[in-house]
């Protein structure tokens, strides 16, 4: 299981899905390699296609630090409680859930076990493909508050927008298969 194996499955009609690919990972010059394994890893998790994961994850273990590896699952996990309650009470029409206190468990965010700008970074890119506008903020500010430049923190958004792409298209054909 691999990267090239799971561009192989992309079919034809998805050429520049295989090609992104190929590009966000593969040919990836902007990222450090924890950054890059780690923004896959926890999109591959947030992507919910286990095709994906099942493809990505070895490379991305073998490339991470076990302490990285734990820490990108760990941003999918948080990510996934965060970008649900936030973006929520952010479409709320009642601005007073705003002010409420949110009462839930992020100590992984203040202590994620690797750098906090990698951290972040995964997070947002979490963010991306979970569609939580201010999480997307929150993150972005504090990484750019951090020195990443912005061309960092669009590749991060870059390999989440391929990864959850590739795992729609993957699973729709594998759906359409099984009828």
């Amino acid at each position: 299981m691999s990267l090239d194996s799971l561009k192989s499955a992309i079919p034809d009609f998805a050429k520049d899905l295989k090609l992104n690919l190929g590009s966000v990972i593969g040919n990836q010059d902007t990222l450090t390699g924890q950054q890059l394994w780690g923004t896959v890893l926890s999109c591959a998790i947030a992507a919910r296609s286990p095709r994906v994961l099942r493809e990505l994850e070895p490379e991305a273990k073998a490339a991470l630090s076990p302490e990285a590896y734990t820490a990108a699952k760990s941003a999918a996990a948080i990510m996934a409680m965060n970008n649900v309650f936030y973006r929520t009470r952010h479409l709320l029409s009642d601005p007073e859930y705003g002010t409420l206190r949110a009462g839930l468990r992020m100590n992984v965010i203040g202590n994620p076990g690797v750098e906090k700008v990698d951290f972040e970074l995964w997070s947002l890119a979490v963010s991306a493909i979970n569609g939580c506008g201010q999480c997307l903020d929150s993150h972005e500010q504090v990484l750019r508050k951090a020195g990443v430049d912005r061309e960092t923190v669009q590749e991060a958004f870059k390999i989440a927008s391929v990864i959850q792409a590739v795992a729609v298209t993957l699973d729709a054909e594998a759906a359409l298969a099984a009828e």
